[in-house]
């Protein structure tokens, strides 16, 4: 019986697109890396959090030897590199490909696929941390897939193998949890190079995290009266839940890379404006991160 499973082409082999491709693999799935690098699979290892260590090698194509029609396409490179990335295969995506886009943040898509493409968002709790080729499993959380009416034939299936995966037609409350929790742990954590706990245990970044969380409510209401705000809740349930993680942020800045700032605290900014709401705390995190 042939394989109707989809192959998938990879933007992004770091922490999360390397756990999306294991889990994607162990179903069935196909996955190649596109990747200007020379034609040697992509050697990884993953270390699971009950101390399994578990090999996982992708195969790697060049962006030149692309097919001319990408049926499936899983972005997970960091959201600055998005547009960069995407270059490559914009013109091998059109109304009958499909996007699975595995990043923090929202947006990073905006404007980059064409008219009628499929898009599925991922919204996910599970945490990972390393370097390629080295990539450690700190947790194996939620997480949710969504975006259409109803979930691909192939869903069910990847359940099996992707722990405490669910779809969700309307993902949006998702992303928007996921959003404010990042909104105000990563860049808090990035600017005073702390642990994610210390936003609960520290009453400076508390008091900070509320003023974000206060903003970023006021935004998400006038977006959606349904949206039931009070979300410092939530926020500090995820600090003390995650107290002694470094967040992806804060990694980020302490090896000298740019950071998400744009598709996280940059979005709600951008909604603000456009909604005339003032929004200095989310302002200056966006300002104090971009300069860095």
């Amino acid at each position: 019986m042939p394989n109707t499973l989809p192959h998938w082409f990879l933007l992004g082999a770091g922490n999360m697109g390397t756990l999306a491709a294991w889990y994607l693999t162990r179903s069935g799935h196909g996955v190649t890396v596109i990747r200007h690098a020379s034609p040697a699979p992509l050697e990884k290892t993953l270390w699971l959090p009950d101390g399994r260590q578990q090999a996982l090698s992708l195969p790697v194509l060049d962006p030149a030897a692309l097919p001319d029609h990408i049926d499936n396409l899983l972005v997970a490179v960091k959201t600055p590199y998005t547009r960069q990335a995407m270059a490559a295969v914009t013109d091998h995506l059109d109304a009958g490909s499909r996007v699975l886009r595995f990043q923090n943040g929202i947006g990073a898509l905006d404007g980059l696929l064409p008219t009628g493409c499929q898009l599925i968002e991922a919204v996910t709790t599970s945490a990972v941390k390393g370097q390629h080729p080295d990539h450690t499993v700190v947790a194996e959380n939620a997480t949710w897939l969504g975006g259409s009416t109803t979930p691909p034939a192939w869903f069910v299936s990847l359940t099996e193998y992707w722990p405490d995966l669910h779809w969700e037609d309307d993902i949006r409350p998702r992303q928007w949890h996921k959003l404010v929790a990042n909104a105000v742990i990563n860049p808090l954590t990035a600017l005073h190079d702390v642990p994610n706990g210390q936003i609960s245990d520290n009453p400076i970044l508390r008091e900070q995290a509320t003023q974000l969380c206060e903003e970023a409510d006021q935004v998400l209401q006038q977006l959606d009266p349904a949206w039931p705000g009070h979300s410092l809740d939530n926020v500090l349930t995820v600090a003390r839940a995650t107290a002694g993680n470094t967040s992806s942020m804060r990694a980020d800045r302490q090896r000298g890379a740019q950071t998400e700032i744009d598709a996280i605290n940059g979005w709600l900014v951008k909604q603000a404006d456009r909604l005339g709401l003032a929004v200095p705390a989310n302002r200056k995190m966006v300002s104090a991160l971009t300069l860095l």
